[in-house]
């Protein structure tokens, strides 16, 4: 701000200094002085539909004939006020401009705005549930009437609990008609999915799409309705504001890291247990602003609050997997990783730094091999080359670029798709490359289609200036590339990183602050794990054969894949520490019951590179143990000191000590607050909703390697050959919503596939007699998969995509044949 023009203008007696362009009702935000609004939301463009920010706006007078101000007889500037009242939301400041906000005059028409308002209105606030969080209630109390000329008869009664879709419940009754909803969905989204209906006192909210409200942002328009018209099914009458305790929170679902609160109470209802009632956004203008997709909303803590939690150690004998004690278990356990040979350490992306960092430094005492299981590479050259400290996806615009590829962002990180999409509107050039079209191609200057297989080749093709966009990019002040999991194994995403990172380095963009790599990973602390020496193996079935003790966190590779769970029953001596049992769990010797993310405290390294803490929300199962704990307590029977009486001593005394990118990093930095806009403020509620501000910590952004002084190479990866091809190649794509075992217990089980799919284009589905929705046989490495068939024009020919995570085990391009199903014989 401090490089633009400035303005200083008085509001209440108050002189203030603000950017050119500021809005009256944000100048009068920064000076600490309340303006109500209600259509007005410091996100989105100003409308001055619901009058209720009318103000005094009073202008410095300048001669006509020599365009010097008018001065009172004392020498002050002569002010003059128009003879109506003005809309703070639409105006901006001037210089030398004052404004009155309350003036008899102003309060009058606040009044007014407050009754007219109410007179429609159904006064059901002891039954509604924005109680104690709206903004009509407060600004009510705070300036509207003592009493109401209306009669409660003449009110319109309208229909109530009318589902927009199946997560949002309109009461129609009580919305003010101020937009809010509309125009987030129809200019911050690009979800368009809501409008306007009948005129006068019968105008209505209505969904225009089938299904219902089909966007991934719905939730957000509850935080935003500034009276209780739209509430969400999973928290509608359960529970009040005031019985909530809030708790600070990550988002564990994608890599983008969004910063969330659990709203927590103790309820009979749930047998005396605390639990989480809502989960909603927290304020982080450098990560997630104040908006959270739909699966953070509603599917971020579910998983944690299922009865088939494991409670107890499982120790196998006689072939069965009977309950033991923690001391027998864990003592097994270190027994066998003592005398074994070959020890693997297995871990999933969705463990905390601190568990990761106890788990590979008990594996490297051991002389064993970590790996990160996943089907993504590249993380290496992301820790080395990703977006460094003081960046701010925010702060690009024109004269910078950004470029993503092989990735359909919105599915895969929506967060990052909505300030992609934000960026390129701000004048940054957008370049997208991909075999098919995705949404955020609207706001593309350039879009770059390639074979799957082709994607490093594309990449290096930009590198030697072939075409507008590699000029764009080479250009740029600053570059941002995403890389993501379309049609992704871990031979074919290493060469795409390898190729995105020569980009980088040899357009003069590495070591950049606001320049650099992002991985747009399958889980919400890959990088992480990367930045800590993790990695995946080329063959994981060979690996486990070859096995004698293989340690599993996080991770259920024979749910996967049919072919790793019989490599997994060849393994040697395996551990297991699960949320659940899954199929991976019910091969092992030993379980061991871990904590879920809602149960603990801990940090995850976002695909942005920062790191960022999440506390407890709810006390722990009983019987279960953070992983980073449990780690410790092998390392002891080993001899090996790890320290795990807490995460934050697990983080200062390990990775702040022997992790450069973590070198001195400590919880109370990541803890630390600072000033950012909007400025929301719990208490008043009408300026930016419901969101929590944030008081908890931003996290801090990890230095890149040029930060950190070290030199920077980038090595020659040759891209993997096509695979042969006799029938389709089918290709992994992923989904926001899919069946993955955090995700099906959720409120959004209604919008999950009900069972696997697969997507075909147009011409390919005519040539196999198939048809949108009919069912047909999927043959993936010999083994036939029922399926139903979806048809998009969009589809490459010679292509099937296939979703991850629905059933279907598929980690990279692959051929398969595809063919109709049969019908049974009478």
């Amino acid at each position: 701000m401090s490089d633009q023009p400035q303005v200083t203008l008085t509001i209440d007696g108050k002189s203030i200094t603000v950017p050119a362009g500021t809005l009256v009702v944000d100048a009068a935000r920064m000076a600490g002085v309340d303006i109500p609004v209600f259509c007005y939301h410091p996100k989105m463009e100003p409308v001055g539909m619901c009058r209720m920010c009318l103000v005094e706006i009073g202008r410095p007078l300048r001669d006509r004939a020599t365009g010097e101000f008018v001065r009172e007889e004392d020498g002050s500037i002569r002010v003059q006020f128009g003879p109506r009242l003005e809309t703070a939301c639409t105006v901006r400041v001037s210089e030398g401009m004052v404004v009155r906000t309350t003036t008899e005059k102003v309060l009058e028409s606040r009044r007014s705005i407050l009754e007219f308002l109410l007179t429609s209105h159904p006064l059901d606030c002891p039954i509604c549930d924005k109680g104690g969080e709206c903004a009509l209630q407060n600004l009510t109390m705070a300036w509207g009437p003592g009493e109401s000329r209306f009669f409660y008869e003449d009110k319109l009664h309208l229909a109530k609990r009318v589902p927009l879709g199946d997560l949002i419940i309109l009461d129609r009754e009580r919305c003010i008609m101020c937009a809010r909803c509309i125009r987030f969905q129809r200019d911050v989204v690009d979800d368009p999915v809501l409008q306007f209906y009948h005129r006068g006192r019968y105008t209505d909210i209505i969904t225009v799409s089938e299904p219902g409200f089909d966007s991934y942002w719905s939730g957000n328009t509850t935080d935003i309705c500034p009276v209780g018209a739209l509430t969400t099914v999973d928290f509608r009458f359960g529970a009040r504001p005031w019985e909530m305790r809030p708790a600070a929170s990550i988002c564990s679902h994608c890599p983008v890291g969004c910063n969330l609160t659990f709203d927590v109470r103790r309820e009979a209802a749930s047998e005396g247990r605390f639990v989480v009632k809502r989960a909603m956004p927290r304020q982080n203008e450098w990560v997630n602003e104040i908006w959270i997709c739909d699966k953070g909303r509603f599917a971020g803590y579910h998983f944690a609050e299922q009865p088939d939690r494991l409670t107890r150690p499982l120790i196998r004998k006689n072939g069965e997997l009977v309950p033991a004690t923690w001391e027998e278990a864990l003592d097994l356990v270190a027994l066998r990783f003592r005398t074994a040979q070959k020890l693997l350490t297995l871990v999933g992306g969705r463990l905390p730094n601190e568990d990761l960092y106890n788990l590979g430094a008990l594996t490297e005492a051991l002389g064993g091999t970590k790996a990160l299981y996943t089907f993504m590479a590249g993380g290496d050259l992301v820790a080395r080359l990703g977006l460094g400290a003081g960046h701010n996806l925010a702060d690009l615009g024109q004269g910078d670029a950004i470029l993503v590829v092989a990735s359909d962002l919105e599915e895969e990180a929506p967060l990052w798709w909505l300030r992609t999409k934000q960026a390129a509107e701000r004048g940054a050039t957008l370049v997208v490359a991909n075999p098919r079209p995705t949404k955020l191609e609207r706001y593309a200057r350039h879009v770059l289609r390639y074979a799957y297989g082709e994607e490093a080749a594309t990449m290096a093709g930009l590198l030697e200036g072939e075409s507008e966009a590699a000029r764009a990019l080479a250009q740029a002040e600053n570059l941002v590339i995403f890389f993501g999991q379309e049609g992704a194994d871990v031979l074919t995403s290493r060469a795409l990183a390898a190729a995105c990172a020569r980009l980088l380095t040899e357009t003069g963009h590495a070591g950049k602050p606001n320049s650099g790599l992002v991985g747009v990973w399958p889980r919400a602390n890959d990088q992480g794990a990367w930045e800590q020496g993790f990695a995946p193996l080329d063959d994981w079935a060979e690996a486990f054969r070859q096995a004698d003790a293989l340690y599993i966190a996080a991770a259920d590779p024979a749910g996967d894949d049919p072919a790793l769970a019989q490599a997994l029953e060849r393994a040697g001596f395996v551990v297991v520490q699960e949320l659940f049992l899954t199929e991976t769990a019910k091969r092992a010797d030993v379980v061991l019951p871990v904590q879920a993310v809602t149960e603990r405290s801990g940090t995850f390294t976002s695909g942005e590179r920062q790191v960022q803490r999440f506390y407890q929300a709810v006390p722990p199962v009983e019987g279960t143990r953070p992983d980073y704990r449990i780690a410790a307590e092998i390392a002891a029977r080993l001899d090996v000191h790890l320290e795990g009486s807490s995460a934050a001593r697990a983080f200062e005394a390990g990775l702040a000590v022997s992790v450069p990118a973590f070198a001195r990093l400590t919880y109370v930095q990541l803890a630390e607050v600072v000033e950012q806009w909007p400025l929301l403020d719990r208490h008043d509620l009408y300026y930016g909703g419901t969101v929590y501000e944030n008081k908890q910590g931003v996290g801090v952004a990890l230095p890149n390697a040029a930060q950190r002084g070290e030199a920077v190479s980038v090595p020659e990866v040759a891209a993997p050959q096509r695979p042969a091809v006799n029938g389709l190649l089918a290709v992994p794509i992923t989904r926001l919503y899919d069946r993955g075992a955090l995700l099906t217990p959720s409120t959004l089980k209604v919008r999950l596939p009900a069972r696997p799919f697969v997507v075909l284009g147009e011409a390919e589905a005519r040539r196999l007699g198939l048809r949108h929705r009919s069912e047909a046989t999927l043959v993936l490495h010999g083994t036939p998969y029922t399926v139903q068939v979806q048809v998009q024009a969009e589809v490459p020919e010679g292509v099937v995509l296939v979703p991850r995570s629905l059933g279907i085990p598929i980690s990279g391009p692959t051929d398969v044949s595809l063919r109709a199903v049969e019908p049974a014989l009478a």
